[in-house]
């Protein structure tokens, strides 16, 4: 029911939750952090609620809560039981940086979440607190071992950054041997809240895929998956896998399934674009649900053919934002 001009059928919505975060990560927002919005600004829950609900009427049934981080916006578990009785949706995920979760483990383990993605960027406990900026790195390695026990099913997301982590690529991908994890590595992307940082090199798909060839010169690349965001491999023998997202040279558009909206209801139809509406303002002014169903689908029918095309249209021709504003 949610189609665009293109043919691709849209399923898939990534919500922030809130623009906070308990970390700094270098690639995300400036030192000083961001400017962040008044709490009246953000879509309160019932609007979210309410958001998913008509969209999932409309044939979305996978949702991605982020943030910011969004286990720092208090009652998100209340709010994650609320949508769990959404009997449309098939898929509930989360997007973390794992350093407050630890303690709600048991509790989405009971509540069905699908998936938890866990934004890791260093096994080095030196190396964490210089890309965050925050000295949390035990807590979140001991989220990761709570995690790994757990029923959930677990990604770690591994942002590529010249001259930070590149030597660890290797020790991630060994990570897949004999743990049944999915191991993402990101292709770096310019929205840190100032603008593309200055990098040394150019850490692109081919490049890294290189560097894991160099160490483990035999693995299998994996069927893809209709609207996957990343080319997969496995190691011979391994209990995981490991991929690769192309998200910033953006080759995984043609297939493109996904809308976003912000933590002040910000509607994106590409990550790459600087907004097409706000859904909180068309929501706070009395708009019905069936008003808000057909803006959505008037405005999916002008997603973008992929994110140059997306980019190359914004009113702001500098891409600036920080993904924590525009929901990681």
């Amino acid at each position: 029911m949610l189609k665009d001009s293109f043919g691709r059928n849209i399923n898939y919505l990534r919500m922030a939750v809130t623009d906070r975060c308990n970390l700094r990560c270098q690639y995300c927002m400036p030192s000083q952090g961001i400017d962040i919005v008044d709490r009246k600004e953000l879509l309160s829950y019932k609007e979210m609620y309410r958001v998913i609900r008509v969209l999932s009427e409309l044939g979305v049934d996978k949702v991605r809560l982020t943030g910011g981080e969004p286990f720092v916006r208090k009652d998100f578990i209340h709010f994650l039981e609320s949508l769990s009785f959404n009997k449309n949706l098939k898929q509930i995920s989360i997007t973390t940086n794992g350093a407050l979760i630890s303690p709600h483990i048991p509790k989405l383990e009971e509540l069905g979440i699908h998936a938890i993605n866990l934004s890791l960027d260093t096994l080095q406990k030196e190396k964490f607190k210089q890309i965050t900026r925050r000295d949390l790195f035990d807590e979140t390695m001991s989220t990761f071992d709570r995690l790994l026990k757990s029923r959930l099913r677990l990604k770690l997301n591994v942002v590529v950054q010249s001259g930070v982590n590149t030597d660890e690529i290797a020790d991630f991908v060994e990570l897949t041997k004999n743990n049944r994890i999915s191991v993402r590595f990101i292709e770096e992307m310019p929205f840190n809240g100032t603008g593309q940082r200055s990098v040394q090199e150019n850490w692109n798909f081919t490049r890294i895929l290189q560097t894991i060839e160099r160490s483990f010169p035999h693995f299998n690349a994996l069927p893809e998956e209709k609207n996957s965001t990343s080319k997969n491999y496995q190691l011979d023998q391994a209990l995981g896998t490991f991929g690769i997202i192309p998200a910033f040279t953006r080759t995984i558009c043609s297939d493109c399934n996904r809308i976003r909206l912000t933590a002040t209801g910000l509607f994106k139809n590409c990550l790459f674009d600087d907004g097409v509406f706000s859904i909180r303002d068309f929501i706070r002014a009395g708009a019905s649900d069936d008003e808000i169903k057909k803006v959505f689908q008037d405005t999916i029918l002008k997603k973008p053919k992929n994110g140059f095309d997306a980019e190359k249209n914004r009113k702001d021709k500098k891409v600036s934002e920080s993904m924590s504003t525009i929901g990681g």
